[in-house]
């Protein structure tokens, strides 16, 4: 099925299951401790064996010798697959550190051996006996100075990353008011709570891994090409994911090191990354130096805006393009944008949730409150008086599919009592709290992707849903039944979803806010080829019938629809190209209020608030969820989060979750979320956009404006943490 005109009115629109709160049909499973992540399979391979990966301690060079000898004899060692002994593996298209690299090493903890035991303890016990012996070579480990070099990147289509309308270096030194600011974003750490892990087993060439991935068909492809085998030999299985936020869309080393050393072990391996290779091997989000500089006339029009973004990474072409939301968000006729990349040794950076946006918003959102103050406007006037309209103000020849920024923040504002606020920043103490409220605004793209499904009728008409898509603790098992039972016309209890396996058609899988809408729309397609199945089988026009209450009905006539038997429909949903002159893109207010204490500086979250525009909402209770969970990341990022580089030795020193603060419920006491009731018929006959990344853009500047206006500091080096401040703030009485 191709979608290839703007959606009119269909079923969706009266719809009876989409759109309306629905518990997680999978949470049974989850509390119980029944659902199947992937170290826990340990029912899919008889005499699983254990695998350690060994990483490598330096950050660049060479191995010069590894001594296995000890290994080898230690107690329950199976098979030591080392770099020494081990041709390089392959690469692909979606990673750019070498996952087995033989002896040549790209970044720190990079793998170079995994031993393969009968105990998880003694493969632990035996990588600790080998002795490794490198010659070290000199690294590029500090941005600042490896932006000297840096070049203009690409971005994950492999375009320029680089822009320029009208004549912005003019207009900006006319501008009665200009702000020019420089704001840096340190490298972060995906930090989920379930690692990476993987268990593979070979059946003669054929070879089966069960694991932890975002992107079933990209981890299929990639690992075939990394192990050089033929794609249709390999099977992967993924249906539960415990948090990936990007670092699982790609195939990692414990899928590769589990494959080599099943192979050599000639048993079934399970291999679950230790925790510091999970910030060291496994991909984060780079780090960025962003200048942004706006010109603006008296009455607060945006003349001028200019957003520059720095970062590195082991290629020195894909970087973190903090630049991406600034096309889209506000209007201003003389525009530069631009994001340079520079080589670093340090270990890959790649997608993190809403890569460049995340971070871009932390600079572009908190210079609109910089010009704010110059202009003695309220901030969230200043977004208002700067709404782009209809169309898109860095490309003004892209229509805008739907947009209602400027009904987000009049009503965020409204609901978190913005005119409360006082605008004079440092001034508003209660007792030894200094407090403030900031805002920001949000924008996110809402692309969809090509995605299939199998929708299969049993004899009673109960449903079965087949399709490679992935659950990353979004809700898609509860979605993807929804869209099925609302198609159908059945109970959603009649509904059963399977996801995550190779073996079924592809979907768009889990990732850059596509999911929710591709998968769905896929499902529906499928939904559609099985009604028309029936209809063929029972005699009536299938496209201009109703189907409800487990019946069919067409002008008086009405027909069971489990009387047709077993029955079993694909479906692909793909797209037109009608959609190449409209950007469909999701919208947010964002409102934020901290209390700083007036003695010791430390900052507290009291309330958030996101108003999110993003079309249709699939299921409200999981879609709150999806933003609160990443307005918690945006707080995060802006308080706490910080990879700390050793820039003597190329790696992430606080490579563990002691020391790699991340926040918890006690830091952020009260979050809502409003959904606005909106429809975007160019993005799918779902009309529906994604949300799980539209909530981490922005709410992390909002955060960082409150803490502005609570302490009159503005600290632009991210986070915000108290030792850039402390001896800054108001003097106590």
């Amino acid at each position: 099925m191709e979608f290839n005109a703007p959606a009119g009115e269909n079923l969706f629109d009266r719809s009876k299951v989409v759109g309306k709160k629905t518990r997680r049909i999978d949470g049974p499973l989850k509390v119980s401790g029944l659902a199947p992540y992937a170290a826990e399979r340990h029912d899919v391979a008889d005499n699983q064996a254990y695998g350690w990966i060994v990483g490598s301690a330096i950050a660049k060079g060479r191995i010069r010798s590894m001594d296995l000898a000890e290994a080898r004899r230690a107690p329950g060692v199976l098979a030591i697959v080392a770099a020494t002994e081990h041709e390089p593996v392959g690469s692909s298209n979606w990673n750019i550190a070498p996952l087995f690299g033989g002896r040549n090493i790209a970044h720190y903890h990079q793998a170079i051996a995994v031993v393969v035991a009968e105990t998880f303890e003694q493969a632990r016990a035996a990588a600790g006996m080998i002795q490794t012996s490198y010659d070290s070579a000199d690294g590029r480990f500090d941005l600042e100075t490896a932006k000297e070099k840096s070049r203009i990147g690409t971005g994950f289509s492999g375009d320029k990353t680089e822009s320029t309308l009208g004549d912005f270096d003019t207009a900006f030194g006319a501008a009665p008011a200009t702000v020019d600011a420089t704001y840096t974003t340190p490298d972060e750490s995906h930090a989920m709570m379930e690692p990476m892990a993987t268990i593979a087993a070979w059946e003669g060439d054929q070879l089966t891994v069960w694991t932890s991935n975002q992107m079933v068909e990209w981890g299929k492809t990639a690992l075939a090409s990394i192990l050089k085998m033929e794609k249709e030999k390999v099977r992967l299985d993924s249906p539960y994911i415990g948090g990936g936020f990007g670092g699982k869309l790609f195939v990692r080393s414990d899928a590769v090191m589990a494959a080599l050393g099943a192979k050599a072990a000639k048993r079934p391996v399970k291999v679950v990354m230790q925790r510091p290779l999970m910030f060291n091997n496994a991909t984060h989000r780079h780090a960025t130096i962003q200048r942004v500089r706006l010109g603006a006339e008296q009455d607060g029009r945006i003349t001028a805006i200019a957003h520059e973004c720095w970062s590195g990474n082991l290629d020195g072409e894909s970087g973190e393009d903090g630049t991406l939301q600034t096309p889209k968000l506000y209007s201003g006729a003389n525009r530069l944008t631009a994001s340079y990349v520079a080589e670093l040794d340090l270990p890959e950076g790649n997608a993190m949730r809403a890569p460049g946006e995340a971070v871009g918003h932390m600079a572009l959102e908190v210079a609109m409150d910089e010009l704010a103050e110059k202009l003695g406007m309220d901030p969230v006037e200043l977004r208002i008086r700067n709404d782009a309209g209809d169309t898109v103000p860095g490309d003004p020849d892209t229509k805008i599919s739907d947009r209602h920024l400027v009904r987000c923040l009049r009503e965020g504002a409204e609901r978190f009592g913005w005119s409360k606020r006082n605008p004079q920043a440092g001034s508003n103490r209660q007792g030894r709290w200094l407090t403030g409220m900031g805002c920001a605004a949000g924008y996110r793209a809402g692309p969809t992707a090509k995605s299939a499904a199998r929708v299969r009728m049993d004899a009673d008409g109960r449903l079965t849903v087949e399709t490679d898509m992935t659950d990353i603790g979004t809700g898609s098992y509860t979605i993807i039944a929804q869209t099925a039972a609302e198609t159908m016309g059945v109970p959603l209890e009649q509904v059963s979803v399977e996801l995550g396996d190779s073996a079924y058609p592809v979907s768009s899988g889990s990732g850059g806010q596509w999911g929710a809408a591709s998968s769905t729309a896929g499902v529906y397609a499928a939904c559609i080829n099985l009604r028309r199945a029936i209809g063929e089988k029972l005699g009536f026009d299938a496209d201009a019938a109703t189907f409800e209450g487990g019946e069919a009905s067409l002008e008086g006539e009405s027909w069971r629809i489990a009387d047709a038997g077993a029955l079993s429909a694909d479906g692909e949903m793909t797209y037109g190209d009608f959609k190449d002159g409209y950007d469909v893109g999701t919208y947010a207010g964002h409102f934020a209020e901290v209390k700083v204490d007036a003695f010791t500086g430390e900052t507290y979250v009291t309330r958030m608030l996101a108003v999110c525009d993003a079309g249709r909402i699939l299921n409200p209770l999981s879609a709150r969820s999806q933003v609160i969970g990443a307005m918690v990341m945006a707080a995060g990022a802006t308080l706490m989060e910080d990879l700390h580089v050793d820039k003597r030795f190329g790696f992430f020193a606080n490579h563990d979750l002691a020391s790699y603060e991340v926040p918890v419920h006690a830091d952020i006491p009260h979050q809502e979320c409003i959904f606005l009731d909106t429809l975007d018929p160019i993005v799918s006959p779902m009309k529906a956009k994604g949300v799980g990344e539209l909530g981490i853009c922005g709410p992390g500047a909002a955060v960082a404006n409150a803490v502005y206006n609570a302490t009159g500091i503005r600290v632009r080096e991210y986070p915000l943490t108290l030792d850039k401040y402390l001896d800054r703030l108001p003097a106590i009485a």
